[in-house]
């Protein structure tokens, strides 16, 4: 069985940075991509961004361009997340997903990872 922990969450002031990371254990562990969303209070969850496991390239929608870098290093099954310049407004429970293969769904979703920014 896949799971999927978070770390590295925590109170930050505004326009500082924050890495988060993303273990990924069990025996049967393969991924086609990884993935960061995020949920606010009150909000709907959202999708901060992806990378691909074999080749390390990420992709992040359009307001999500800028500020966030996603990176994984696939000999240790973990991924990160660092953000830049942290607002207020990036408040938020941070999870990570699996994407098994490029027609799965994401899954094996972690825990996640509270991110409070104060301003």
């Amino acid at each position: 069985q896949v799971r999927l922990v978070e770390s590295g969450g925590g109170s930050v002031q505004a326009g500082g940075s924050l890495r988060l990371s993303c273990v990924a254990t069990g025996r049967s562990f393969r991924s086609y991509a990884m993935g960061w969303f995020r949920q606010a209070p009150g909000k709907e969850r959202e999708f901060v961004g992806a990378v691909s496991w074999s080749g390390g390239s990420a992709f992040y929608p359009e307001p999500m361009k800028g500020r966030f870098t996603i990176s994984r290093d696939s000999a240790k099954n973990t991924m990160y997340l660092r953000v830049d310049t942290l607002k207020p407004e990036d408040t938020a429970v941070y999870y990570c997903a699996n994407k098994a293969s490029y027609s799965a769904d994401w899954s094996s979703w972690g825990q996640g990872t509270q991110v409070i920014v104060s301003s």
